[in-house]
């Protein structure tokens, strides 16, 4: 075990030799929880972390880390914990101890998952911090949706939240309520180049895009183009292929592609960031790239949907538990978009968390029009890209840490508040066993969702240990935080990368 854990994580060699000189025995060669003494001590405000792997965007390095006050207050070798029954003292030898994730990109409340549930499902995936897709209902404008969801936040959020005011259709009066939203802490919005809406008031839009910019705020964007994906479904629902297994063919990569060059036009004419969320396909990915070598501030998120899954299961015996938009590709284009993450071409990865039972999915009368897109996957998005990136050899820890923590926190502005491992930032860390293996079912997560598009996929290394603010959240299986707990963000302006 010790060979493994050296094998998946090169360090320099004096920082090798005090790893493997601190970690517990029982870890290294059983893979047990380290020591018997995991957490000691009743919580005072004051949480004390011993002989972890620190691991930040830039750097590893073995130290001890003192939070207070939901700070992190000192980070040295050899700390000393304070007198007894003043402070928690965390043994995280053998441990990797790494910033808290943050998943930007939820659609949480959803129709079987609250923001507790949804909580739970991130703290036990080593994610601290997730962002709320917050579109309007009928009857709503974009504030009252904020509004709405601010007031569950405050009920039921156990992880830190981060509001993404959007908007389905444009509303007259929209470019003024999201000013007010912008100047009170919430600096982005989504649109969604799929709808008819958007080339219909397609000057609001622009204007839009342009105005978010200036306020210091960034753009996200579906991009799906509405003509193309609706001839083509029109098409196939004309010849009769109207179930699950034609998805892909309906939405075409050609579709995707059309709308990231429309959007990074826009980027270019108004000069303001975007970021394309979900982003499938390696030529779509190669239309950011050669943008962002002309300088234009486009920003690029893939989810897990298209790293570790296929076209392919469009023609097996469920194709509609598979349905994403944009859908599955070929294994061409999931190699691109691995490529992508290790090269720096794709900034973040969002979970796009949407959790929906088997029946909802499944449902045979369903048909190319009226399927439901979305998976649950918050809770095992990092320990798969950990497992098939990090110990599969295509990222390093680091960029690991980047991709799912520091990035997201710089385009989001929150950082270094989040996203990082530093004195004055906030104690959102997360304990990871590196070797522990998993094999993943449904029934052991902590979703609502009856099914993972996953089941059965054997991973390694797990979070052992979510520590939110300083307070111990997920502790080994079992979530400590209390419903409630979970703070709504205010957020300053999108940092450049």
């Amino acid at each position: 075990m010790p060979n493994e854990i050296l094998r998946q994580y090169p360090l320099e060699p004096l920082v090798r030799r005090e790893f493997l000189k601190r970690a517990s025995l029982a870890t290294l060669l059983w893979g047990a929880s380290p020591g018997a003494s995991f957490a000691q001590t009743a919580a005072t405000g004051s949480l004390l972390i011993q002989g972890g792997l620190i691991v930040t965007s830039e750097r590893q390095f073995l130290a001890d880390i003192r939070a207070r006050a939901g700070k992190i207050e000192q980070i040295d070798s050899n700390l000393t914990p304070l007198s007894s029954g003043e402070e928690q003292v965390v043994d995280a030898r053998g441990m990797l101890v790494l910033p808290g994730g943050i998943d930007p990109h939820t659609h949480l409340p959803g129709s079987i998952e609250d923001l507790a549930s949804g909580s739970e499902t991130a703290l036990a995936g080593g994610i601290t911090t997730i962002g709320v897709m917050t579109f309007p209902r009928t009857g709503e404008n974009v504030t009252e949706a904020v509004s709405r969801v601010s007031s569950l936040i405050a009920q039921q959020a156990m992880a830190d939240i981060l509001i993404q005011p959007g908007l389905r259709e444009f509303a007259d009066d929209a470019p003024r309520q999201l000013a007010d939203l912008y100047a009170a802490g919430h600096t982005s919005v989504k649109i969604q180049m799929q709808r008819p809406s958007f080339d219909q008031r397609g000057m609001d839009f622009l204007n839009l895009i342009r105005s978010a910019g200036e306020a210091g705020a960034i753009t996200l964007i579906h991009c799906e183009d509405h003509p193309i994906v609706t001839d083509t479904t029109d098409a196939l629902m004309a010849a009769g292929r109207t179930s699950a297994r034609y998805w892909g063919e309906s939405r075409p990569v050609l579709a995707e592609l059309v709308s990231v060059q429309r959007a990074i036009a826009l980027s270019e004419h108004t000069e303001a960031p975007i970021y394309v969320v979900h982003l499938s396909s390696k030529r779509a990915l190669e239309a950011c790239r050669e943008a962002r070598t002309r300088g234009i501030p486009v920003y690029v998120e893939t989810r897990p949907t298209y790293l570790h899954m296929t076209e392919d299961l469009y023609a097996g015996a469920d194709p509609g538990l598979y349905i994403a938009s944009p859908p599955l590709r070929t294994a061409r284009d999931v190699e691109a978009i691995w490529r992508g993450l290790t090269d720096g071409d794709i900034d973040v990865l969002g979970s796009d968390h949407s959790a929906l039972n088997r029946a909802q999915k499944a449902n045979p009368e369903l048909t190319l029009k009226t399927l439901r897109p979305g998976f649950s996957n918050l809770e095992v998005m990092l320990p798969m890209l950990h497992s098939e990136g990090v110990v599969g050899g295509r990222i390093s820890l680091e960029r690991f840490v980047a991709v799912t923590s520091t990035l997201p926190a710089r385009l989001f502005g929150l950082f270094p508040t989040k996203g990082t491992i530093a004195v004055g930032s906030d104690a959102d860390l997360a304990l990871w066993n590196p070797t522990q293996r998993r094999r993943i079912r449904a029934a052991d997560l902590h979703s609502r969702c009856d099914w993972s598009p996953y089941e059965g996929r054997e991973v390694t290394g797990w979070p052992q240990m979510t520590i939110r603010r300083g307070e111990i959240v997920y502790d080994r299986g079992q979530i400590t935080a209390q419903a409630g707990s979970g703070r709504l963000l205010r957020r300053g302006p999108t940092q450049a990368l």
